[in-house]
């Protein structure tokens, strides 16, 4: 997920009425280990957004047109296991319970009190440093176990304008995954894959040269073309393909990259 300093939160606000944004990155000001990295007006927008982004923490408004709050909750959980705190913002009451249902962390009444607020982000942060110090642990002692493994498959199953092709493993630039389906870029061409997730895929190619750098996404190190800076001290690839496609790196990866490249 994303991250601007040590420390910090990454978030979204999710409101269709412009003065409640507003008034909530008023709020936000005040607690500097909270960072916005945009503001969405809908349900679609916050499920784009929440992909693109992987942040930390959605302030998301219940009652929207279109997809409201409890639709984008759902919406984002159908798609990915890694979904980032959801904190429910409304006028009405009556949501509480099927908001604790989907398991948001809390649940805000507007107009939002400052020392509500502060309640929140305090309960917020103290459970996102936890979950972030556990998945860091997670992440040290898959890459131990990683490196005693042997390399994997050196072809490559992808379909393509209606074949099936045979590619050579280190020619894949990087895979997504969208909607269940994983697409396969190499330098001439992309299809789909059969492996059903990018863990599959992942566990069957070489594991120093293949690597998961967000949860929709797994490169190939050897063709990461450049490493641009992106919200601070976070960052985006670049990647060696036609279309010179830019990667997000989520944030317990983003310590692995300046390990990797000593940056």
């Amino acid at each position: 997920m994303s991250q601007s300093v040590a420390g910090t939160i990454s978030a979204l606000v999710v409101d269709d009425e412009q003065l409640a944004r507003e008034e909530l990155a008023f709020l936000l000001k005040d607690f500097p280990e909270v960072e916005i990295l945009q503001s969405a007006t809908n349900g679609l927008e916050a499920v784009k957004l929440i992909e693109r982004l992987d942040p930390d923490l959605v302030f998301l408004d219940v009652q929207m047109p279109g997809l409201d709050g409890l639709a984008v909750i759902a919406k984002v959980r159908e798609s990915s296991d890694a979904i980032p705190h959801f904190i429910l913002t409304t006028a009405f009451d009556q949501y509480a319970v099927e908001a604790f249902r989907l398991e948001a962390l809390d649940y805000l009444l507007k107009p939002i009190e400052k020392e509500r607020l502060a309640e929140t982000v305090s309960r917020a942060k103290r459970i996102i440093d936890d979950k972030q110090q556990a998945q860091e642990k997670a992440a040290e002692a898959l890459t131990v176990t990683a490196s005693k493994v042997p390399a994997q498959r050196s072809k490559l199953l992808v379909r393509a304008n209606n074949k099936n092709l045979i590619v050579d493993a280190q020619d894949l630039i990087y895979a997504t995954i969208d909607d269940g389906t994983i697409t396969v870029v190499t330098s001439l061409f992309e299809g789909q894959s059969n492996y059903r997730t990018i863990e599959e895929l992942q566990s069957n190619l070489d594991p120093n040269l293949f690597w998961r750098v967000h949860r929709s996404f797994l490169v190939n190190i050897n063709k990461i073309r450049e490493v641009i800076p992106w919200f601070k001290s976070s960052f985006q690839l670049k990647m060696d393909d036609k279309k010179q496609t830019e990667i997000p790196v989520s944030r317990i990866q983003t310590r692995k990259l300046r390990e990797l490249l000593k940056i």
